[in-house]
């Protein structure tokens, strides 16, 4: 799918003030994440971290769980932003949960205004996926 400016500029809009409600207070590293869904609308996330580190949950798979239990099966691409310089991408956990649904573009992008755009098969080439699990 190719994305528009607009639908660029909308994601990382979101995805932004979604980074905003983070609560990072451990890493200091907030995330926002937006989901561009199918019929154009959006679902957004932020990183909720916890004193017992496991239990903390990137943006990326919170933007995820919120479009899921809105009923969304698809998406047509996700924007992350950060601060860091470059643009931070999702790490392994959520690349994995993003290629559960697919291969969509990906937005990584700054505060500083730098955009990269990649893909979710980019980011995990040979994905375990469910055809792995298909024994008959």
């Amino acid at each position: 799918m190719d994305l528009s400016s607009e639908d660029i500029e909308r994601l990382v809009t979101a995805a932004t003030a979604a980074r905003e409600h983070a609560y990072a207070p451990y890493s200091r590293f907030r995330v926002g994440a937006a989901l561009l869904l199918p019929d154009s609308g959006l679902s957004s996330g932020c990183n909720v971290e916890n004193a017992s580190f496991g239990l903390s949950v990137c943006a990326e798979r919170h933007a995820v769980a919120a479009a899921v239990g809105a009923g969304a099966r698809r998406f047509q691409a996700l924007a992350v932003v950060t601060d860091a310089d470059p643009p931070a991408s999702p790490c392994g956990a959520c690349r994995q949960v993003l290629s559960e649904f697919g291969d969509f573009p990906v937005i990584l992008a700054n505060l500083a205004g730098e955009r990269v755009v990649t893909s979710v098969s980019s980011l995990l080439p040979a994905a375990f996926d469910g055809r792995a699990l298909d024994q008959g």
